[in-house]
């Protein structure tokens, strides 16, 4: 079994490069906003996923995942651990290759359902902080 720094690594340069984000919006103030501006300066797609469809770093938004059209790569999450489950559900019917939890974001039961389903899973990380790490 990898370890959870391989996972991170694999999630961050080999799954693809389309990551949705759930709970981004453009409130400049929210850590979804600043995380996405690091995810495209390191090449990423970013696609917003938020009730209110904003466009946001100038990337169409989606009121939900299985309304984006395309195929995403990533699924990661910015709602509270109490909403994260049903999230991680809904990536793995999107078809999603990983679900990313942010910091704060914990639901251990979600996370091993999605393990199961074949997805890589990080959870209460930030790329954020890790991709500069990855050297």
């Amino acid at each position: 079994m990898r370890s959870e720094t391989e996972t991170v690594r694999e999630i961050l340069t080999g799954l693809g490069d389309t990551w949705a984000i759930v709970g981004l919006s453009s409130n400049e103030s929210r850590a979804a906003y600043g995380v996405a501006e690091v995810l495209q300066r390191y090449g990423k797609r970013i696609v917003p996923v938020h009730p209110k469809a904003e466009t946001v770093h100038g990337e169409q938004g989606y009121p939900s995942l299985d309304a984006i059209p395309f195929d995403v790569d990533v699924v990661d999450v910015f709602v509270n651990s109490e909403l994260a489950g049903v999230v991680a559900a809904e990536a793995v019917a999107k078809g999603a290759k990983a679900v990313w939890f942010q910091l704060g974001v914990i639901d251990e039961d979600a996370y091993d359902r999605t393990r199961a389903a074949g997805l890589e899973m990080v959870m209460d990380r930030c790329p954020a902080i890790e991709i500069p790490r990855l050297g």
